[in-house]
């Protein structure tokens, strides 16, 4: 695992950005923003350009799969997805990387790796 990256969290639910912020910033990395609607994240990517968005792909104002497909059109950023619901979100991403609900610091880790692996194979490069 690669520690330092700066994070965009993309979670509606305030309970569960908090507990993932702070399993984040145990690990070292810096929790730049919390986006908590779709038009949120796509302005934090835009703003911020984080080395890696973790994304719910369910949002009370929009969807965090339709947000990642504004963000993606515009340049590849590194993400997954954590939902209640990996099923339906596998349907409409099926390429997706995804991290269930209720998550555990195993199953973060393995989902941060997993997201880099993609990022190497899309650009050609290493994992961040």
């Amino acid at each position: 695992m690669t520690a330092g990256r700066r994070i965009v969290i993309v979670e509606d639910d305030v309970l569960i950005a908090m507990d993932l912020a702070d399993l984040l910033i145990a690990m070292g990395h810096d929790v730049c923003r919390i986006a908590t609607t779709e038009a949120e994240a796509v302005e934090a990517a835009m703003a911020l350009e984080p080395d890696l968005m973790i994304v719910d792909g369910n949002l009370a104002e929009g969807s965090g799969v339709s947000a990642m497909r504004q963000i993606l059109a515009r340049g590849f950023v590194t993400h997954f997805y954590i939902t209640g619901d990996p099923v339906q979100l596998l349907k409409i991403a099926p390429n997706a990387v995804v991290v269930a609900k209720p998550f555990n610091m195993r199953a973060l880790v393995t989902g941060m790796a997993k997201a880099g692996r993609v990022k190497a194979s899309v650009t050609g490069g290493v994992e961040s």
